[in-house]
């Protein structure tokens, strides 16, 4: 049972979760999971009925709070498109949004496939090598929980504060940092 609001509800989920780390030279390291969750409108939630449920201004606070704290940059993505494996999609979006064009090579993006209930976290090359797989564990584990659930706003937020804190201790914030990327909710 899961309790939603003040009711309760049964709730069948299937969880694949795969640790996959993707790390080349240059190129962003990955983690893929996934959840299918089955609750009445979940199981076929399109990307604009995804979009339209987030609270993009809390998404947006969210980002600029946890950036006051770290030199780091976090982005969120989500797409509309049905993609086969979000990790590859999540590293072409990472690409054309110059996000391994950071001061640091410090960028984290949240990508989110609502169409297939995947997502993938993807990081640039410095955050890999300064905070290693348990940090995309982490990241991973905290937003699976919540989006299995369905409280997607809720996961994206948490994503969003534990990477600014793992990121805060190894990239903290410079007196000179200035913010290098949007902190809006991006999508196709």
């Amino acid at each position: 049972m899961v309790e939603v609001g003040a009711v309760e509800v049964e709730v069948e989920v299937e969880v694949e979760v795969e640790d996959f780390l993707a790390v080349a030279v240059d190129s962003p390291a990955a983690v893929e999971a996934s959840a299918v969750v089955e609750l009445e409108g979940a199981g076929d939630m399109h990307a604009k009925e995804f979009l339209n449920q987030l609270h993009h201004e809390k998404i947006v606070a969210a980002i600029r709070e946890a950036e006051q704290q770290t030199s780091g940059e976090i982005r969120v993505y989500v797409t509309r498109k049905e993609v086969d494996d979000p990790v590859p999609a999540a590293q072409a979006v990472f690409a054309r949004l110059g996000m391994e064009k950071t001061k640091e090579r410090n960028g984290v993006l949240i990508f989110v496939a609502p169409r297939v209930h995947r997502f993938a976290i993807i990081g640039d090359s410095a955050v890999h090598a300064k905070c290693g797989d348990s940090f995309w564990t982490e990241v991973r584990d905290c937003m699976t929980e919540h989006f299995r659930k369905s409280e997607f706003t809720q996961g994206i937020i948490f994503g969003i504060k534990k990477a600014g804190t793992l990121l805060s201790q190894h990239f903290p914030r410079r007196p000179d940092d200035q913010n290098e990327l949007p902190d809006d909710v991006a999508h196709d």
